[in-house]
């Protein structure tokens, strides 16, 4: 396992210092050899979201446009054919809107400035697309990702099925874009990996800014609330030049780190108290996602700290198990392990009750305090796209009684973890207060979360510029 420093990142590789346009070329172009004899890939960006009355949610692209584009403008389409020719339709130049809404590239620009071959304005789609269709074999598009895309297609397919009796041809074969495009996105290029590392430095200096600044509130005697360190957060994501939070920012004081989904609100951060933070931004369209624990005076108490390092020495069973050529389980795999004996050791669970820890792991009697998977593939979504099945064995399946749900459960091979894949890194405990679990331990939420990049040798963490180690933590909250 290799860690990066947040202070001297590794240079990119040279192929991440072509230029973007090109890298979005040579996607496009990938793509379009997949694509088979007559066919045509279409998509749409993610439409503008209103918030209230004439408000609109800030806008973030649709993820697999900008994969093939690098274009972050609303109300566009991309059209890619099997030969490799691709048409952007965008928005036009509009002086009056431009005051209003910013710039817009405009058709006459985008085919220098994204490398694509034609562009026109939006406004000629609905005219376009039944002449770009007509004599295509197999029509490729997103399934189940954009509300009203098929209706549109079922109307641009019967205008070019009124002309077959003038010759024309109509696709007779629709297939589903995201299956090409989600085995691309799983492996990142140099380019995605480096900008993957920067997510996670801004990601880290933000997480030390929250734990740093908490101590020093809770020292002073000033009220600290959850929506103050949620403002820490942001504030360092945004002076670093990330656009957004890749996802809700979640500070959960207490109690409240028993809320697996808890997003930060203004409850009280008292001091005694735990503070679980998930939280990452967003850089360049790439997500990064990191979660932290740490006491909210800067010193653990005896229980927090068995739990804690309980929790740390399973993510680093789970790091170990981290390399290519393993499955995508054997982190979760790890982490169970450790766990189970974890409460068996520290009297969460009642071996006279559960017996030993194969027991604890066949029965899963540990859900009751870890409910959740290791990890989860991350990239331009927080959650990112990718098959969790290894591909070349979707076939070999076997069945399962689940012992809590008793429901059964269709198992099929693991993905297998190759060179570039990214993935997170985040085992956990939640305690609720409950018949025979010991009360010191009530109330007690921890979670630690890296994002690992897989290597032929192991992991490569990018996320460390944030302590996890008890002793770490408190060094750096004591200043």
């Amino acid at each position: 396992m290799t860690q990066t420093s947040p202070h001297s990142p590794p240079m990119p590789p040279a192929e991440a210092l072509i230029h973007p346009a090109d890298l979005y070329a040579r996607r496009r172009a990938r793509l379009a050899a997949q694509l088979g004899p007559g066919g045509i890939a279409l998509f749409p960006t993610a439409p503008e979201r209103p918030r209230n009355r004439d408000n609109d949610h800030a806008y973030r692209h649709d993820s697999y446009f900008y994969y093939l584009s690098g274009f972050a403008e609303p109300n566009a389409w991309l059209v890619i054919t099997a030969e490799g020719h691709t048409t952007l339709f965008c928005q036009p130049k509009d002086a009056t809107r431009e005051i209003w809404d910013g710039i817009r590239l405009g058709p006459q620009a985008a085919p220098m400035a994204l490398g694509v071959d034609a562009a026109l304005p939006v406004s000629e789609l609905a005219s376009q697309l039944p002449k770009l269709l007509e004599n295509r074999q197999t029509v490729w598009t997103p399934f189940a990702t954009h509300a009203g895309l098929e209706t549109q297609l079922e109307g641009w397919l019967q205008q070019v099925r009124a002309r077959v009796r003038f010759g024309a041809l109509c696709p007779d074969t629709q297939r589903d874009l995201c299956s090409l495009l989600d085995e691309m996105r799983l492996v990142k290029d140099a380019h995605e990996l480096d900008t993957m590392r920067r997510a996670a430095q801004i990601s880290a200096q933000a997480h030390v800014r929250a734990m740093q600044t908490c101590a020093r509130l809770l020292r002073a005697g000033q009220d600290v609330r959850e929506y103050h360190l949620d403002a820490e957060l942001l504030h360092e994501f945004r002076r670093h030049g990330s656009q957004h939070p890749a996802y809700g920012s979640i500070v959960a004081a207490g109690a409240n780190a028993c809320v697996l989904h808890y997003r930060a609100d203004a409850a009280p951060v008292r001091d005694g108290e735990l503070v679980l933070i998930d939280a990452g931004c967003e850089l360049d369209g790439y997500a990064s996602d990191i979660t932290r624990t740490f006491p909210a005076n800067g010193r653990f108490s005896g229980p927090q700290r068995t739990l804690y390092d309980l929790v740390l020495a399973s993510q680093e069973a789970a790091i170990a198990a981290t390399r290519a050529g393993a499955r995508f389980t054997d982190p979760h795999d790890a982490t169970v392990k450790v766990l189970a004996q974890g409460m068996l050791d520290v009297g969460l669970l009642d071996r006279n009750k559960v017996g030993t820890v194969d027991d604890v792991i066949a029965s899963r009697a540990y859900f009751q305090f870890y409910m959740h998977r290791t990890g989860h593939w991350l990239g331009m979504d927080v959650h990112d796209c990718g098959s969790y099945v290894e591909p070349g064995e979707v076939g070999q399946t076997s069945e399962r009684k689940d012992p809590l749900s008793g429901e059964t459960i269709v198992n099929r091979p693991s993905r297998i973890l190759r060179p570039g894949m990214v993935l997170t890194i985040e085992p956990g405990l939640y305690v609720r207060p409950a018949p025979g679990v010991p009360e010191h331990f009530w109330h007690t939420g921890i979670r630690i979360e890296d994002d690992a990049i897989v290597t032929a040798e192991g992991c490569e963490l990018t996320t460390r510029g944030v302590p996890v180690l008890a002793t770490e933590i408190e060094a750096l909250m004591a200043h």
